[in-house]
């Protein structure tokens, strides 16, 4: 099992993280502990969760934490939406990040369905 620093997802995972404290940073202020806290929280949830399942050593483990980064995924997925609705994501960033989050899913899948 590779470090998960090694891991091509982990590592699109932390730039996105990254993309999504950036936009977020001019969210109305009265999201402070709404909508901008949750996308962040769940944003971090993604490239911990790969981190801390590599490093339990143990496939079942390392499978149910990919699992649950892969949630984390779904849940982002949907915060991006609401944003773009209440016009707190503009079309286009919208379209960058909803792109980005899939394609980390879609890699996710990737690793749960190796026969590693």
């Amino acid at each position: 099992m590779a470090n998960f620093k090694e891991l091509l997802v982990w590592q699109k995972s932390i730039d996105f993280v990254t993309e999504i404290y950036r936009t977020t940073e001019t969210s109305p202020k009265e999201e402070t502990f709404g909508l901008k806290s949750q996308i962040r929280r769940a944003s971090v949830s993604i490239p911990s969760n790969i981190a801390e399942g590599n490093s339990r050593r143990s496939k079942p483990d390392y499978l149910q934490f990919l699992k649950i980064s892969r949630g984390s995924c779904a849940e982002v997925e949907t915060q991006l939406i609401i944003s773009k609705n209440l016009k707190f994501l503009n079309e286009e960033k919208y379209l960058k990040l909803n792109y980005d989050i899939i394609e980390i899913s879609k890699m996710l899948n990737g690793l749960i369905n190796s026969p590693q």
